[in-house]
């Protein structure tokens, strides 16, 4: 898998991800002293806010951005995306009131909206091949999963020696590296957009006009249930349901970040042989198993076993959702055209955060109010009901069909056959359904 990192533009791109997102890491475990040093007890609610804050951002900038930037230049759109965030941490150290920090995150994260989407679309055009893009996608989930149990460690070394306000400092850093190596990466020429009546309508419409990316957001909402049990009551099982100490906290995160990595590594070699449809659905699916396993720990009054138990449990949710996440770059640059894959990458990001948004906060709030059994039923319900509108979303096609009005160029038509009635595909076992729904 490591092989793809020969390629230059890739490397710079990819080193460019990772030490923003190391970054992004600091800066997290900063702002949450910053808010106790702030707000003393009421830190939490201050981060909750900004964590709203933050996904806010990212349902509301991320489409505005798509629906322009396939017409700016996609190395100054990065590069300026970077430099607002190292401007934005050089003033968080200097902040004296929590409305500052809400107002700063804001920036922050909005640019995070602009840089995102137009990196994930710059990866297919960097790497055309197939084989090399799944493993580019492999290795960007790996980033994001060694980032998550990297940096605290990082930030937990460093604050050893210096005080959490030079954290802001590592994030400054951070993100003017990741702008130069941006700048240093060659970037291919940006494919045509389609012409008048030769494309699908972009943005958010266009993301939810195909069929089987509907099915991609009922994934993402079926995630982000899983994640959000995860994410926001760790500390709790950890400390109230079974009595552990605080330090066994990073223990439990660790585990659903290592599933996470084994199926991201084993990927891949199992996508060369099946079909994205093949993985992600039952990916999917297996979410709702996971979420019974949860209910049985959560409902035992006592035993030893619950430790390993909800180890067990955890990993399993970072691997099926690794499953569903990993694939999803294919799945979109199969869908749209080049031209447009800003657009649709930016309305993914925009949608997907928006399913964060929906189960952040319920599993917090469920979780505080109702019980953890509650919580457990109404989250793996939703993961259930996304998963199986996935699958009625995303019906497998017949392995021979044809196109009749998709524009000449058009992705979908690289390996066809033009017959009387247009362009004929025959992909065999391979058949993932990525064709279903094209008009």
């Amino acid at each position: 898998m490591l092989a793809v990192l020969r390629h230059r533009t890739y490397r710079h791109l990819f080193a460019a991800q990772v030490i923003a997102l190391v970054g992004t890491g600091l800066a997290t475990v900063a702002l949450g002293l910053l808010a106790y040093d702030l707000a003393g007890a009421a830190a939490g609610s201050v981060l909750g806010t900004a964590l709203a804050i933050k996904m806010v951002a990212y349902v509301a900038v991320a489409p505005a951005v798509g629906a322009i930037a396939d017409r700016l230049p996609r190395r100054a759109l990065m590069v300026t995306a970077d430099l607002v965030r190292a401007g934005v941490a050089v003033f968080l150290p200097f902040v004296d009131s929590v409305w500052q920090v809400y107002v700063l995150v804001f920036l922050l994260q909005s640019a995070s909206a602009v840089f995102t989407p137009t990196f994930q679309a710059v990866i297919p055009d960097v790497l055309p091949e197939e084989r090399a893009y799944t493993r580019a996608l492999s290795m960007s989930r790996l980033a994001y999963d060694l980032e998550s149990l990297f940096s605290p460690a990082l930030a937990a070394a460093l604050l050893s020696v210096i005080t959490y306000n030079w954290l802001f400092t590592g994030t400054v850093l951070g993100f003017l590296a990741s702008a130069a190596l941006v700048v240093s990466a060659v970037l291919p020429e940006r494919a045509a957009r389609p012409g008048p009546g030769g494309g699908r309508r972009s943005g958010v419409r266009g993301f939810l006009a195909v069929p089987r990316l509907r099915a991609l957001l009922a994934l993402d909402l079926a995630v982000a249930a899983a994640g959000a049990m995860v994410t926001v009551n760790s500390v709790v099982y950890v400390r109230d349901v079974l009595g552990l100490s605080e330090g066994a906290v990073p223990l439990a995160l660790g585990a659903y970040g290592a599933g996470s990595m084994v199926v991201a590594l084993a990927l891949p070699r199992l996508l060369d042989r099946v079909p994205d449809r093949a993985v992600m659905l039952p990916a999917a699916l297996l979410l709702t198993v996971v979420f019974a396993g949860l209910g049985a720990v959560t409902a035992a009054s006592g035993g030893a076993w619950r430790v390993p138990a909800l180890l067990g449990v955890w990993a399993a949710f970072g691997a099926a959702c690794s499953a569903v996440l990993t694939p999803t770059g294919r799945l979109i640059r199969r869908s749209v055209p080049a031209g447009e894959r800003t657009a649709a990458f930016a309305a993914q990001f925009s949608l997907s955060h928006g399913c964060w948004l929906l189960t952040y906060p319920l599993a917090g709030w469920l979780g505080a109010t109702a019980g953890l059994d509650w919580t457990t039923l109404a989250l793996g319900a939703i993961a259930l009901a996304a998963a199986l509108l996935a699958v009625r979303l995303w019906p497998a096609p017949p392995a021979t069909h044809v196109h009749s009005d998709l524009p000449l160029g058009h992705p979908h038509l690289a390996d066809a056959l033009r017959v009387p009635t247009g362009w004929r595909h025959s992909h065999g076992r391979l058949t993932d359904g990525l064709h279903a729904g094209l008009r």
